[in-house]
C-alpha cells in the first residue's frame, strides 16, 4: 500500500480526500475531508519527523543516524516546522513541495523547472 501524502506524485500539487473506506463492512463515506497538517508534508517529511519523535526529539542522534552533519538536521527540521506553521498560498505550497522533491532526489532540476514554469502560467 503507497505511503499517504496529500501532495500529487505528479504535479505537487494539493490532494483532498472525498471517500473513506471501512475495510471490514465496505461502507463508504463520500464527503470533502480536510487533511492533517502533518500529511501535507512529503512522505520523506514524514519519516524525517517521525524518526525525530522517536529520537526523543535529539538533533544529535538524527544526525549519527542519517550520517549528516547537525546543522543539516537543524535546517531541515526548520523547513518541516515552517511548513507545518505557514499558511501559504497553493501557489507557493507547490513551489516548496517541487523544490523539496528535487532536494529528496524524486525530481530532476529539468523537470522541476518545468513544472515550476507550469505552475506560473496557472
Amino acid at each position: 500500500m503507497p505511503e499517504l501524502s496529500a501532495r500529487c506524485p505528479y504535479c505537487y500539487g494539493r490532494m483532498h480526500v472525498k471517500t473513506l473506506r471501512c475495510d471490514h463492512c465496505a461502507s463508504e463515506v463520500k464527503s470533502a475531508f480536510s487533511v492533517p497538517a502533518f500529511l501535507h508534508l512529503s512522505p520523506d517529511q514524514q519519516k524525517f519527523a517521525m524518526d525525530f519523535i522517536r529520537a526523543s526529539g535529539s538533533l544529535k542522534e538524527i544526525a549519527a543516524q542519517y550520517g549528516v552533519s547537525y546543522p543539516t538536521v537543524r535546517a531541515r527540521l526548520d523547513r518541516i516546522i515552517e511548513a507545518l506553521n505557514a499558511e501559504k498560498a497553493p501557489r507557493e505550497e507547490r513551489r516548496a513541495a517541487i523544490l523539496d522533491a528535487v532536494e529528496e532526489r524524486k525530481l530532476s532540476p529539468q523537470e522541476a523547472s518545468r513544472l515550476l514554469s507550469d505552475a506560473e502560467r496557472q
